[in-house]
């Protein structure tokens, strides 16, 4: 995958390794539905989705997937890292065998975009 650089988001996922790509699948799907003009590109060589700014992107690691977004509040990781899940500063990782967690990930999403249209 290094010597490849993705044009696009769903490039990314199609040279990625197999046991990866269903999860950036449902966040690709996740993004795209919560917020339909959001604009998909690369950027940092990784897929990232703009709207009014950075609204969210994703990045490959070893083992997991990480999902990346501003608008990640102290009280949203408890609830995640509750549910299972390895949270950073504004990153929440998911491995290649858990499920998103829509219902947190929509929310979030949903208040990036308020937050870029402030």
């Amino acid at each position: 995958m290094a010597d490849l650089k993705p044009k696009t988001v769903d490039e990314f996922i199609d040279i990625s390794p197999q046991e990866s790509q269903e999860v950036m699948i449902k966040l690709k799907k996740l993004i795209e539905a919560t917020e339909p003009n959001a604009e998909s590109g690369i950027s940092w060589n990784v897929p990232i989705y703009k709207y009014n700014g950075i609204l969210a992107g994703f990045s490959l690691a070893k083992k997991h997937v990480s999902f990346g977004i501003d608008s990640l509040t102290e009280e949203m990781r408890k609830i995640l890292e509750e549910k299972g899940y390895k949270t950073g500063k504004k990153t929440i990782q998911i491995k290649f065998d858990q499920d998103i967690p829509t219902e947190e990930f929509k929310q979030l999403i949903k208040a990036q975009a308020k937050l870029n249209n402030i």
